[in-house]
């Protein structure tokens, strides 16, 4: 593997078998988080009354919807890997194909960038997630008292 750099940025220079390691490992990751998000909506079903209590609803709302689309996102992002690690022979069938092989690459790039952001907003949200759930089970345990 090389390494150059360009505008500030470095850019990995990796082989095609590099390249097929690297998308497997994000295929794994992203089943990974298909089932957390599965755990997450059973989360969010076992807490709907004191998500949806008025004082907290439109931040919970927020965080549910954000949810929702990072689901939608990850499916996404499984299809186009499987379809990336499917042309993957493009890069190793011995033809010279220099359109074909730079496109791949330009490919596996975005991927590496789309995967990589998915990964940083998706353990925001599950902090977050998780902070809400946490409150909740504080309040249980400890409720308001009203004193009059």
């Amino acid at each position: 593997m090389r390494t150059i750099q360009t505008h500030t940025r470095y850019v990995k220079w990796l082989s095609p078998e590099e390249m097929h390691n690297e998308s497997q490992e994000w295929l794994s990751e992203l089943r990974f988080m298909k089932d957390e998000h599965l755990f997450f909506e059973d989360l969010v079903k076992s807490y709907t009354l004191q998500l949806i209590s008025p004082e907290k609803f439109s931040h919970n709302a927020e965080i549910i919807e954000a949810i929702n689309k990072s689901r939608k996102k990850n499916g996404l992002l499984i299809k186009a890997i499987i379809v990336h690690i499917n042309n993957l022979k493009i890069m190793v069938d011995g033809i010279d194909q220099i359109e074909e092989e730079e496109a791949y690459k330009k490919e596996h790039r975005r991927l590496t960038l789309e995967n990589s952001d998915q990964l940083r907003k998706y353990r925001i949200l599950k902090t977050q997630l998780f902070d809400i759930i946490k409150n909740i089970k504080k309040e249980e345990k400890h409720p308001l008292i009203d004193k009059e």
